[in-house]
């Protein structure tokens, strides 16, 4: 591992998730944020996927390269409504449509739909970002050119859940591989218990001695790209029973400088602070990110 500075300590990172929530109320959504241009300057598209006991739902909004929201629309969960339809926006002085069809959409265990769907967003009638696989019913329905700055697809936040085991996927790179990632932790009844990471069922990452080692930052590679993998699991080892563990997978090769300046304020609101820092980091082109919150099933 390799030298990190903290207040915890030589090579201790501080990425408690300071949300005072258990595993019955956290909501199972995914955050993907892309990086495009409006009017030439640059902007991130948050598309939040999330699902509730009133159905599923969709979160679309646009921020300037300081993270002020531009705008913002909230598709509510569709169990008593239609799945396919758009809005129409306003940021700076732009037109911004949102169209999404989700009516066909077939869906993993996960809130983000699989097949059978897009999502579209178009900046005055140029196609920025479509999702999904129904392209060209995309480009139809909108009546859009393609952008000549397309969305670039930069970091990930998901909140996992599991007993021992806890899955995602993660395309570390633009039009690169996607791969499947594994993390498995036992601590139940054991005086020893150790967190490993797979990467396409391959062991790339192996924490023993994990209550001396609860905080920490490790590289691994990915595709031939250096990642830094940082985790806290000071919930589940010391905190609450339902608490959850915080991951992060980080390509940037600025990560260190990046963590550095997050340890010399108060860690206690790490996600935030983490969100903004890697929203930043990324719109300035540095790599993809992934946060993953994962929960303890009881």
């Amino acid at each position: 591992m390799r030298d990190f500075p903290s207040c915890f300590g030589e090579n201790g990172v501080q990425v408690a998730d300071s949300s005072s929530g258990t595993s019955k109320n956290a909501q199972n959504l995914v955050t993907c944020v892309y990086q495009s241009r409006l009017h030439g300057k640059p902007c991130l598209i948050n598309i939040t996927w999330f699902k509730n006991l009133m159905g599923q739902g969709i979160s679309v909004g646009i921020d300037d390269s300081t993270n002020q929201c531009l705008c913002k629309v909230d598709i509510k969960p569709w169990l008593f409504s239609k799945r396919k339809g758009y809005k129409n926006l306003e940021a700076e002085m732009s037109k911004v449509d949102v169209f999404w069809d989700l009516t066909s959409a077939r869906y993993g265990s996960g809130p983000e739909p699989l097949e059978g769907f897009y999502l579209a967003v178009v900046f005055d009638r140029e196609m920025v970002l479509v999702l999904g696989d129904l392209t060209k019913e995309a480009f139809k329905k909108t009546n859009s050119s393609p952008s000549s700055s397309s969305a670039i697809f930069i970091a990930k936040r998901e909140h996992v859940f599991g007993k021992r085991f806890y899955g995602t996927k993660a395309q570390f790179c633009d039009n690169g591989q996607t791969h499947d990632i594994a993390i498995e932790c036992d601590i139940i009844g054991l005086s020893d218990p150790c967190l490993s990471v797979r990467i396409d069922g391959k062991m790339v990452m192996q924490v023993k001695r994990l209550r001396w080692k609860f905080r920490g930052n490790q590289t691994i590679l990915v595709d031939g790209l250096p990642v830094e993998v940082f985790w806290d699991v000071f919930n589940w080892l010391f905190g609450s029973p339902l608490g959850n563990a915080v991951f992060m997978f980080q390509t940037c090769q600025s990560a260190e400088k990046m963590w550095a300046s997050n340890t010399s304020s108060d860690l206690s609101s790490w996600p935030w602070t983490c969100s903004q820092s890697f929203r930043e980091s990324q719109a300035q082109g540095h790599g993809f990110s992934l946060i993953l919150y994962a929960w303890k099933n009881e």
